[in-house]
């Protein structure tokens, strides 16, 4: 499946961004789907995931209460929307897709190209 992401760019703190993920290629709603992020100068970490069906979300402390991710299976895409960002969000965002149920990256097959996300202070 082949994942392309969008919706980054510059906000200011306290400030709302979403992101998109479009698939294509292969049948989405076989797989579930993670969002992770890698700072400058820090390993990529994971961020959040969604189930085949969207009825199961997990978050990564650092963003629970802030960000919520979902999907359309009907249009092929995975969101998460970024509220009540902080400059620490700072980072590039991938999302990627798995058929497990996956929190760490090497779980994930297949991983869209990045999106740039810059919160200033």
């Amino acid at each position: 499946v082949q994942l392309q992401a969008s919706g980054g760019g510059l906000v200011q703190a306290g400030g709302s961004l979403r992101l998109s993920c479009a698939a294509s290629g292969r049948t989405f709603s076989r797989y579930a789907m993670g969002w992770f992020r890698r700072a400058p100068g820090k390993e990529r970490e994971f961020v959040a995931r969604v189930s085949w069906s969207g009825f199961t979300t997990f978050y990564a402390d650092s963003v629970k209460g802030r960000f919520t991710i979902s999907r359309d299976n009907a249009k092929n895409t995975a969101y998460l929307q970024m509220n009540s960002l902080k400059p620490e969000d700072t980072a590039v965002y991938y999302c990627a897709a798995s058929e497990k149920l996956a929190t760490m990256d090497y779980e994930y097959d297949y991983w869209g190209q990045g999106t740039q996300v810059t919160v200033s202070s």
